[in-house]
């Protein structure tokens, strides 16, 4: 009985032996865990009012939270609530943000756009965020600046959308739209503008910049891209389930999309250089030449995602606004229809205000 309680006595001694440094352990967190519950308020109100803080130099506004910065914020509200919200708390000039993972100042108004338009490469420089770039460019670019993509293509881009080449494109803008408003518009009693000038001008895009005609693969590239920019605009998170994971998804078939019809436009030219289509594509594909082929075809399918992804909203918003206030002023719609566009520009009195709030509608 003894020898029984001996043994129960050293077991006993060894599972308080063994568990001492554990013991220590948890008093050693729960001190560091009273400390966190102390100085985590404390740190958040410092950090509050730190990012909601002006520094000289730089433009009013706040950066948000850290890493979240303020895309939460940015999802909830959607792009226009968010923007006007901080236009009218901080200033309708410029304010700062993060979104994306970024920092970054936006300009509002006309004297924004007149700023941005007039500095480039001066004191600015194209930029998109990471984001974006993984999104759209393919991998080994994602860490190049916009300038350093495809630098050896920016004269062949000029020399496309110089006025007098943009003058070639009229017949073909202006038979596209009527077929287009004779297919879409015309057997409707009532249209939804705003998609309808998306399709319009990515389908113009398509057919300047590719020469592409399949109005399948047309719809299927458009589908692709939409879900794409729209992705864009969410948290940059990748994982799983998540938006920007389906965004990321989604680009790759984009990529993969042309990276098969600048292989189809190489292969035409090379069987048949006079038959071909003379368009940017092509031009693109020819200076490439074989050297550094694979890292040139993306280059291409970068410059030409770009070129999509600009004509997919910006035009298509110019062209939604324009029908909308024809729509509001009858006066201006008489004088249109009549063709009487120069003399109807001429009569026009714009006041300044009027002026920057179109060119805000519109830029």
């Amino acid at each position: 009985m003894a020898w029984v309680t001996q043994i129960e006595f050293l077991t006993l001694a060894s599972i308080r032996k063994l568990l001492k440094p554990f013991k220590r352990s948890m008093e050693l967190s729960s001190y560091l865990l009273s400390l966190l519950l102390v100085f985590l308020p404390i740190s958040l109100i410092f950090f509050n009012r730190k990012r909601h803080s002006t520094i000289p130099g730089l433009p009013p506004g706040t950066i948000g939270w850290p890493m979240a910065g303020e895309n939460i914020e940015f999802v909830l509200s959607g792009p226009s609530k968010f923007i006007f919200d901080r236009v009218n708390k901080y200033s309708s000039d410029v304010f700062q943000t993060s979104l994306w993972g970024e920092k970054m100042a936006v300009f509002c108004g006309a004297t924004g756009n007149k700023f941005l338009f007039l500095n480039e490469n001066k004191f600015l420089t194209s930029w998109w965020p990471n984001s974006l770039r993984k999104a759209l460019l393919f991998p080994s670019f994602t860490d190049k600046t916009v300038k350093e993509v495809g630098a050896w293509k920016r004269s062949i881009l000029q020399e496309f959308i110089k006025p007098e080449a943009l003058k070639a494109y009229i017949p073909l803008m202006d038979s596209m739209a009527r077929e287009h408003l004779e297919k879409e518009w015309a057997p409707k009693g009532e249209v939804k503008v705003f998609p309808l000038s998306k399709k319009y001008t990515f389908e113009l895009a398509c057919q300047i910049f590719m020469s592409l005609r399949d109005c399948e693969r047309v719809e299927r590239l458009a589908g692709l891209l939409g879900t794409v920019i729209s992705g864009l605009f969410s948290v940059p998170i990748d994982l799983p389930g998540t938006t920007y994971n389906r965004t990321m998804k989604e680009g790759k078939k984009v990529r993969d999309e042309l990276l098969k019809i600048i292989r189809e436009r190489r292969k035409q030219l090379n069987e048949n250089k006079e038959g071909a289509e003379k368009d940017l594509l092509s031009r693109l594909v020819f200076e490439a030449g074989e050297i550094y082929r694979y890292e040139r075809e993306m280059e291409i399918s970068n410059s030409t995602i770009g070129l999509l992804a600009a004509s997919y909203d910006t035009t298509s918003i110019a062209i939604t606004f324009t029908v909308k206030y024809l729509a509001e002023l009858p006066h201006v719609y008489n004088e249109v229809y009549e063709g009487n566009v120069a003399k109807l520009v001429y009569s026009l009195s714009l006041s300044h205000s009027s002026i920057q709030n179109l060119v805000r509608l519109v830029g």
